[in-house]
């Protein structure tokens, strides 16, 4: 069973930057694409970025464009989501999620992925 681990959430002024990183809790040998959601208080799950295998395609929630950006370094099986110019409305809990081995196209849908960590949160709040 895949495990997956986030780390980097916390507590930030607004215009702040964050980076969020997710990891598996063991190697994995496979391909698959990769996506980062997030649930405020109160609030359905929602898409925030996808990236594929390669890297090559990257979509985001017109809410975050041009302020998150998401990456992955497959030599250390992690995917990253830097986000910057924070702003109260991004306060929620946010989950990595991976898709099932060898689909490896990104998918802004939560049914597609197959495994989630177990969230971390991220306070916007002065």
């Amino acid at each position: 069973q895949v495990q997956l681990v986030e780390s980097g959430g916390g507590l930030v002024q607004p215009g702040g930057s964050l980076r969020l990183s997710c990891a598996p809790s063991a190697p994995t040998f496979s391909s698959y694409a990769m996506g980062w959601f997030r649930q405020a208080p109160g609030k359905e799950r929602e898409f925030v970025a996808t990236i594929s295998w390669s890297g090559a395609f990257r979509y985001y929630t017109d809410s975050v464009k041009g302020r998150f950006s998401i990456s992955r370094d497959n030599a250390k099986n992690t995917v990253y989501l830097q986000m910057n110019s924070l702003k109260p409305e991004d306060t929620a809990i946010y989950y990595c999620a991976r898709r099932s081995d060898y689909s490896t196209s990104g998918s802004t849908r939560a049914l597609e992925y197959a495994y989630w960590g177990q969230g971390t949160q991220v306070t916007v709040s002065s």
